[in-house]
């Protein structure tokens, strides 16, 4: 989970590096399709699958949203503060707790509801409302949590019936065609630097999800959870050194804060699962 963060903390710096010199939905489009690259090992299993027709709603579904999420992210990220962008992307799993709610029937008792609502206290911390100004990117981010959310809930009802590689390559192929026209609308020809920091983007983000998915199989979520808070410092330092971000004690406090109370669910929903 070090290593994931690490990943994910550069993956973030080199967005925010690439900055709007190119409109979201072509970075997003270029970043995935560098990421294609990474999928091919997996197209053949892909092929000699059995889709239902649910199932083929499912990943036009998870497509779709993931393009829009992905667009929202790299708008966002041309626009804030490293720090800004990574605490704010803590909130994931709390929309995902909420979308099992409201989608699945799934019960949710009163220390669980308590933690979703310490959560949304983080965020307050971080975008404090009315003592500064919130532009758009922090709206496109405050998007990006739910929209997610969706996309990771499909992928609940997929595993199912797919394994886990079927189901991660054919996201990466649904969401590359979903962007693709999007990205033609507003095509700005990329510079060399431009493709190289973008396939630099893809591989972290591979890297990144190949490391997270192995350190949810070798420890429970209740050990690494906490562990992703170090992404965070990563970001900072990534903010400070290269960007001349300063440092932001709210958002280092607000995202602590919705940390610990992903960290407080993914324990109850360990608990719940061994009873």
């Amino acid at each position: 989970m070090l290593g994931a963060g690490l990943c994910f903390a550069g993956l973030t710096g080199m967005v925010r590096w690439i900055g709007d010199d190119l409109p979201p939905a072509e970075a997003g489009f270029i970043r995935y399709l560098f990421g294609l690259i990474f999928v091919l090992p997996l197209m053949g299993r892909i092929l000699r699958s059995e889709f239902s027709r649910l199932d083929l709603r499912l990943f036009l579904l998870r497509g779709l949203v993931q393009a829009l999420a992905v667009i929202l992210w790299f708008f966002a990220m041309a626009r804030l503060p490293v720090a800004d962008v990574t605490a704010m992307g803590y909130l994931t799993p709390i929309w995902i707790t909420i979308g099992a709610v409201l989608i699945f029937g799934e019960r949710i008792a009163a220390p669980r509801i308590a933690a979703i609502v310490l959560a949304f206290v983080g965020v307050i911390v971080i975008l404090r409302p009315g003592l500064r100004e919130l532009g758009a990117g922090y709206i496109a981010m405050l998007g990006v949590g739910p929209v997610f959310a969706i996309s990771y809930l499909s992928a609940k009802d997929l595993t199912k019936r797919h394994s886990s590689a079927v189901i991660v390559g054919a996201l990466s192929v649904a969401t590359t065609i979903f962007l693709a026209p999007f990205a033609l609308a507003q095509w700005v020809t990329p510079n060399p630097e431009q493709l190289a920091g973008l396939f630099v983007v893809a591989g972290f983000a591979t890297a990144g999800h190949f490391m997270m998915t192995q350190a949810f199989q070798y420890a429970p979520m209740t050990v690494v959870q906490p562990v992703t808070f170090l992404q965070l410092i990563w970001a900072t330092m990534i903010g400070v050194l290269i960007f001349n971000e300063p440092i932001d004690i709210f958002v280092l406090a607000g995202a602590l804060i919705i940390v610990s109370a992903v960290t407080f669910i993914a324990f109850r929903e360990a608990r719940a699962a061994a009873r």
